[in-house]
C-alpha cells in the first residue's frame, strides 16, 4: 500500500486549535461523524445531515483529501456550467474533514464529500491515522437505505457497531445478509479490526422516496447521533424542511386513491410487524400485499402522470 498520509493534508493551525479544545474533553478527543456520498444514501439522509451541520454550526477545514488520486472522473463526471461563450463554473468534487463546534461549544469532526472510487484501503488507513492522531474515541456514520415502510409511521434505523455494547439499546432488524460494500462500511470494519470504536445508523427510508430529499430521515439519523454522543446538533432547525416535505408527500398521496391504497398496504405491513414478537425482518408474514417492486412501480406510474411546480416524491 502507498503511504496513506500522502493523500491528505492537515491544516496545522486548526489542528493546534483542536488540541486545545480536546484538553477539556472527557474522552481526550472529539467524536468523528462521517456522511460520505456514495453507493446508497436513500432520501439523501447523510448528505442533508452533513449540510445541516455545516449550515447551523461553526465549522473550519481541518484536513483535505487529494480527490485526484481517489476518483474516477469518467464514471462520475463533475458538473460544469457553460455560459453563452465561456465555461463559467466547475463543481469541484471534495472529500474533507472539518472541525465543528456543537451548540454547546463541544468540538467534533465531520468527514464529508464524495466516496472514493479507488484506493479504499489506503483511504481507510488514512482516516485511521487521523483518528489516532486526534484521539477520536468514537467514529459514527450516517446514511439512508430504501425499505418497504410507509412515511406515515415512526422512522426506524439499523444500528451497527464494532462492539455489540455500542448498539445494545437498538433493535436488530436483520439477520445475516450480504450487500455491496461502501467505503463507510469498510472504514467501520477496519477501525474495529484495529481496536477503535465505530458505529453507524442506516435510516429506513420509504423506498418510494429513496430518490428524493427526505429531511425526516436526516433528522432521525442526527437524533440517534445525539443520543449516542451527547452532542447538541440543533436538530430543531430541520423542522421546517421536515414539515414542508411531509406536507408535499401527503398532498401527492391524497391526490390519488390508488396511491393512498398503496400507502395503506404498507401501513398494514408495518403495523403487523410492530405487533409481532421476535421477527428479524420488516416484512410481515400475515397479509397478502403487493411486493416492494410492485409498490414502487405503482408510485412511479402515478408520479409520472403528475404535473405542477411542487417537488416530486
Amino acid at each position: 500500500m502507498l503511504d496513506p498520509s500522502d493523500i491528505y493534508e492537515v491544516e496545522p493551525q486548526v489542528a493546534a486549535r483542536l488540541a486545545e479544545l480536546s484538553a477539556h474533553l472527557p474522552d481526550g478527543g472529539p467524536v468523528l461523524l462521517h456522511a460520505i456520498r456514495g453507493f446508497v444514501d436513500a432520501g439523501s439522509a447523510g448528505q442533508i445531515a452533513a449540510e445541516h451541520i455545516r449550515e447551523e454550526l461553526d465549522a473550519v477545514r481541518l484536513a483535505t483529501f487529494d480527490v485526484d488520486q481517489l476518483l474516477d472522473y469518467r464514471s462520475r463526471r463533475p458538473l460544469m456550467t457553460f455560459d453563452s461563450t465561456t465555461w463559467s463554473d466547475y463543481s469541484e468534487p471534495e472529500l474533507v474533514l472539518d472541525l465543528v463546534t456543537d451548540a454547546d461549544g463541544v468540538p467534533f469532526l465531520l468527514l464529508h464529500g464524495v466516496e472514493p472510487d479507488v484506493q479504499w484501503e489506503r483511504f481507510a488507513a488514512a482516516v485511521r491515522q487521523l483518528v489516532e492522531r486526534f484521539d477520536v474515541p468514537l467514529t459514527i456514520g450516517v446514511h439512508g437505505i430504501p425499505m418497504g415502510v410507509p412515511h406515515t409511521r415512526p422512522m426506524t434505523a439499523t444500528a451497527h457497531a464494532t462492539r455489540p455494547e455500542l448498539v445494545a439499546d437498538h433493535r436488530s432488524w436483520f439477520g445475516t445478509v450480504q450487500v455491496p460494500a461502501s467505503v463507510g462500511a469498510l472504514l467501520e470494519y477496519r477501525l474495529g479490526e484495529s481496536g477503535h470504536d465505530a458505529m453507524g445508523f442506516a435510516v429506513h427510508v420509504p423506498h418510494y422516496l429513496a430518490q428524493s430529499p427526505f429531511p425526516l430521515a436526516s433528522q432521525t439519523a442526527l437524533q440517534d447521533v445525539q443520543r449516542s454522543t451527547g452532542l447538541n446538533l440543533r436538530i430543531d432547525a430541520l423542522a421546517p424542511a421536515v414539515r414542508e416535505a411531509t406536507e408535499e408527500i401527503d398532498r401527492q398521496v391524497e391526490a390519488s386513491a390508488e396511491v393512498a391504497a398503496v400507502v395503506h398496504a404498507l401501513e398494514e405491513q408495518y403495523d403487523s410487524f410492530a405487533r409481532s414478537i421476535g421477527r428479524t425482518s420488516l416484512l410481515a408474514e400475515t397479509a397478502e400485499i403487493p411486493t416492494a417492486d410492485e409498490l414502487g412501480e405503482e408510485f412511479e406510474r402515478f408520479l409520472a402522470s403528475q404535473g405542477g411546480d411542487g417537488p416530486g416524491l
